[in-house]
């Protein structure tokens, strides 16, 4: 009896180990179809990157990509998720500097604007993403800005900083803002000086919801 429990316990955990590696299996073969996609997108674009090619590039058969994304559309959507969230993720590490609230606002908008200088960015986030997978602001990771511009909004208005505004209208409104101006700059022959022209007038934007001139 014993024996039993014991032989039934090493196969539990064998099986354990089976699926264990079977997940990180798939995880693996996940990220290496999007790092490759990530590369093939920034350097030929969307419509030039070759499936075949790519796939060569992760050590992959274009059947995996099938399994895991459906089709290259699939594999640009992971792509996006995966830059979106990490440009986030820069832009709120950005802002956490600044101690004054109104300033952290600020902050996290313009290092969202500026990141619209990187080509990668450029190509893959502002527009081969909406060319292929529709407006931005339609994206599922769009909500989480949302949600966090409006949790800040809130806070200011707690605050006394800003006036007592409809925290979603104006969050859409302030993320509708900086998405345009990175569009805006993305698709410029000279994106450096729209930053520049881009980023004051979003200050002089935002600034219409102070209480005070600040």
């Amino acid at each position: 009896m014993m024996l039993d429990k014991h032989i039934r316990c090493v196969c539990l955990i064998q099986e354990s180990h089976v699926a264990k590696s079977r997940a990180e299996m798939v995880e693996e073969t996940r990220a290496k179809l999007i790092q490759a996609g990530r590369k093939a997108f920034a350097l030929h674009g969307y419509a030039d990157a070759s499936m075949d090619d790519l796939t060569a590039e992760a050590g992959l058969t274009r059947g995996a990509l099938y399994h895991h994304f459906g089709d290259k559309k699939g594999l640009l959507q992971a792509v996006v998720d995966q830059i979106d969230t990490e440009m986030a993720a820069k832009a709120h590490a950005l802002s956490a500097r600044e101690k004054d609230i109104w300033k952290q606002l600020l902050a996290e908008a313009i290092a969202y604007i500026k990141m619209a200088l990187e080509p990668e960015i450029q190509r893959i986030m502002l527009r081969d993403g909406p060319a292929v997978l529709g407006a931005p602001s339609q994206w599922p990771s769009q909500n989480v800005c949302l949600g966090r511009t409006m949790e800040g909004l809130q806070g200011l208005i707690d605050a006394g900083v800003i006036k007592p505004v409809d925290t979603e209208a104006t969050a859409r409104l302030l993320n509708g803002a900086a998405l345009n101006a990175a569009m805006w700059i993305a698709s410029s022959d000279n994106p450096k000086a729209v930053f520049i022209k881009a980023v004051e007038a979003f200050k002089h934007l935002a600034g219409g919801l102070l209480q005070t001139e600040g």
